[in-house]
């Protein structure tokens, strides 16, 4: 499903910020499968749509707690045991000039946090109270390189995000 989107808030939006831009695409997906992703909504988007989303929930979780939150909430799974990394590189290939790796150095730190993943999931999954969930951050300070690397990056990889996104516009939304 391609939601529809006037080409004049595409203009006003990009001219704002590639912030502004991304989330105007985003919010759109979104409110087109009714503001929630999930293995229903799924089956209504492409890929190109899922991975854009799933860098929307990354970002948000990350920025506010950390990798140790997003797995903590529930996302693990999705980030990391799906071609989520993948697909980011791949669009890396798709934009990236030469000498900038910005996207593929994304998809290795997604890499290094499913290793982490894998190892410590069960532990940062399991139900706790706020203080116990506070204290996971202490006794698994191997997240804290890769929140800090995400957090120093952040506005970059939206950027090339939202490059992404425009170059590819009619894989995520129909202009009206």
């Amino acid at each position: 499903m391609l939601p529809n989107i006037s080409d004049s808030q595409l203009k006003a939006a990009a001219s704002e910020s590639m912030d502004a831009f991304f989330t105007l695409i985003t919010d759109t997906i979104l409110e087109a499968i009714g503001g929630e992703l999930n293995a229903q909504t799924m089956q209504q988007l492409n890929s190109e749509q899922i991975t854009l989303l799933g860098y929307r929930m990354l970002r948000e979780e990350v920025m506010d707690g950390g990798f140790i939150q997003l797995i903590h909430n529930g996302l693990g799974p999705f980030i990391f045991l799906n071609p989520f990394a993948k697909a980011i590189r791949l669009w890396g290939d798709d934009i990236e000039t030469e000498g900038t790796s910005v996207l593929h150095d994304f998809s290795k730190l997604i890499y290094k946090g499913r290793k982490l993943f894998e190892q410590h999931a069960e532990a940062l999954t399991a139900p706790c109270t706020d203080e116990e969930f506070m204290a996971l951050f202490e006794q698994y300070p191997d997240f804290d390189d890769l929140d800090d690397t995400f957090i120093e990056t952040e506005e970059d990889i939206t950027t090339l995000i939202s490059y992404y996104v425009d170059k590819h516009i009619n894989d995520f939304v129909a202009i009206a």
